[in-house]
Order: C-alpha cells, then structure tokens, then sequence
C-alpha cells in the first residue's frame, strides 16, 4: 500500500483501483477553505487516474466525519471571479463546493462514504454527494442543524436530501435540526446500510475490493446511466440556492447565533459540538 498525504486528507492506494480517503481537520473535523482546496485537488486527481475504480471516504476522528462549516469562515467558500484563486468557480461552472460535489456525482468512479462520528450541515451534504454510503450503528450521526445558525442548507442539502428521503421527511429533518442516529438514517433512505462499528471496515472493505475487480468501462457506464436515468440535483438550483445561502448567512442574526455558538463552547471538541442537535435551541437565547 501507498500513502501520499494532501492536507487534511490522507489518501491510500488499497489497490490500483481502490483508494482510500482519510479525513483529518483537528479538533472536529470542520469544513473551512483549507478543506475546500484538497478537496478540489483530490477530485482532479479521481478524475483523471485511469485505473481507479472505487473511493472510501472515512474520518480519523471516530467522534466527527465532518462538523459543519467553520463559522468564522462562512464566506471563505463564496464564488470570486478569479480563476487562479480556490475559491473561483470550478469545472462544471458552479461555485466552488457544488462544483466538488457535481463532479464526484460524475466521476467515472464509485464513491462510498464510511460515516463514523457527526455529519452535520455540510457533512451531511458530502455524504449525499457520495454514490453510497454505510454508517455506523453505534457512531454515525447526521443532521441538518443550519436553522439553528439562521439559515439553511446551502451546499446541496436542499436538493439532494429531499431526493434521498422525501419531501416530508426532508422538512423534519431541516426545520427541525435535530441529530439523528444510523438506524433511522437507514430507514429514511439518508444511508444505504447501518452497520455495527465492529463489522464496518470489513463490510465495506468487502464491497470496495468487490467493485475494484471488475471492470472499469462497466462501472463507469453504470454509474453514466444511472445519473441519467433518476433526478439529480439541478445544477441551476445548486448555484441559485447557494447565492441565497451567502446573502442569509451575512445577516446580523446569523452573526448573533454564530457568537451564541462559541460562547456555548461550539467549534471545540465538547458538550456543545457532541450534542449539538439537542442543544440547538440555547443558540437562540
């Protein structure tokens, strides 16, 4: 096995066509702009390798996949005019963080996300960007907390989750921001299996090698049609719904939420962070 190491994320060669994709943002695993740029190398990088098959993408704190975004940082991933800057809008035309996710949904490769820990806000988006994803019984947690902060899912949560659960269940899980276990995630079509933690990694290294050993003009043609034969999220509705994210999120409320959240002790590996969906509310004090 191969490591080379990009930042926040360590990527292994399993195999020639398996790679494995290690998540590591110390203390909780938050998105911030640093993030968004090895996220951006690495999807050139899936892209392009001719013989890559399968991804997993797994965190390295068993307590946070993905936490949400950086609330000091809200802006850092809004779209400049600039090509040379992470920030500009990528390939497909989007801003920059639809743009990453557009095109994993249209790599020629299968994406799987490995949930252990807390997905929350943009965590949540990530995963259902991926092609599958398994979750831990014990440990997988996801939600949609942004009404919480005064706004709402920005990155993609406002289309794809509604495709993944259902209108109804979409609104539950967006209005209400709670956090919710992998269990009712599997029920709600949110994940493809809840796993117990102890059979996960052999559970999904069993399916990856599976997928790795057939052949590649198959897979990608599989993952082509399917793309074209179920709804996907609208890339117009991606960028327009991003716009609006920005423009809620520079209000005075949400500043006001965002400096309730660190005087809780929010983006620290705590209380707050650990029960976020059920402390959501004292934001709003």
């Amino acid at each position: 096995m191969t490591e080379t190491r990009v930042s926040t994320l360590s990527v292994t060669a399993a195999s020639a066509g398996w790679w494995k994709v290690l998540f590591e943002n110390p203390p909780i695993n938050m998105y911030d702009p640093g993030v968004l740029r090895d996220f951006q190398d690495l999807v050139a990088k899936i892209e392009t390798d001719p013989n890559l098959k399968v991804v997993t993408f797994e965190t390295a704190n068993p307590s946070f996949f993905m936490a949400h975004i950086d609330l000091t940082q809200v802006g850092g991933a809004a779209a400049t005019d600039d090509p040379a800057s992470s920030t500009a809008p990528g390939p497909t035309g989007l801003p920059p963080w639809p743009d990453v996710l557009v095109r994993l949904e249209q790599a020629p490769v299968l994406t799987v996300g490995v949930l252990r820990g807390r997905a929350r806000g943009v965590g949540s988006e990530f995963l259902l960007a991926l092609d599958v994803r398994f979750a831990s019984q014990e440990l997988g947690i996801l939600s949609q907390p942004e009404i919480g902060f005064g706004f709402f899912p920005g990155g993609g949560g406002m289309e794809r989750l509604p495709l993944a659960v259902g209108r109804a269940r979409a609104l539950e899980i967006i209005a209400g921001g709670e956090d919710f276990d992998a269990d009712t995630a599997e029920r709600y079509g949110w994940v493809n299996r809840s796993v117990a933690d102890a059979d996960l990694d052999a559970f999904v290294s069993r399916f990856a090698e599976r997928v790795a050993a057939f052949d590649k003009p198959a897979l990608a043609a599989t993952k082509e049609l399917l793309n074209k034969r179920v709804r996907m999220a609208e890339p117009a509705d991606l960028e327009a719904t991003q716009a609006k994210f920005f423009q809620v999120s520079a209000g005075p409320l949400v500043a006001g939420h965002g400096q309730r959240l660190f005087e809780l002790g929010g983006q620290t590996d705590g209380d707050m962070e650990r029960n976020l969906g059920d402390r959501l509310l004292e934001m709003q004090g």
